[in-house]
């Protein structure tokens, strides 16, 4: 399984075991928080780390910018998290230096799971490193059994 943004990390609410699957479920997106009516009004420059450099889905890939709404997540510990974003505290003083995953992969029983925060616009998926490490993590995850 692989996906992205809302429609993986902010769905079937009412289903722990779905965000057991997932390895997350997203709680809010710091700035317009708790909800903007207006998502375009929640997007915010930001850092994307790439924090295990070595790992096939982000090896050769930067750190990169982008400018997009960010996701505060609950994560599950066993997620192997591939890419992070650190919360700056300008919108929420109490989350400063908070770090969050954005991308990461996990297992799930004999299968494999992959999850990349971002892509709440087109825009978003034009980043080439994006395009990139979602590529990636797909046919990583469409590789079937561990």
């Amino acid at each position: 399984m692989a996906g992205w943004h809302g429609h993986m990390g902010d769905a079937f609410h009412d289903r722990p075991t779905y965000h057991f699957l997932i390895g997350g479920q997203f709680v809010a997106h710091p700035l317009g928080w708790p909800d903007n009516p207006q998502p375009r009004e929640d997007h915010i420059d930001y850092d994307v780390t790439i924090c295990k450099p070595d790992d096939p889905i982000v090896q050769d890939i930067k750190s990169f910018r982008l400018t997009t709404e960010q996701y505060y997540m609950l994560v599950d510990p066993s997620n192997e998290v591939l890419a992070t974003r650190t919360f700056s505290g300008d919108h929420l003083w109490w989350i400063e230096g908070t770090v969050i995953p954005v991308v990461w992969k996990r297992r799930w029983n004999k299968g494999r799971v992959f999850y990349c925060s971002i892509g709440h616009e087109l825009d978003d998926l034009k980043v080439p490193q994006v395009t990139e490490i979602i590529r990636r993590g797909v046919l990583w995850a469409a590789r079937g059994a561990a």
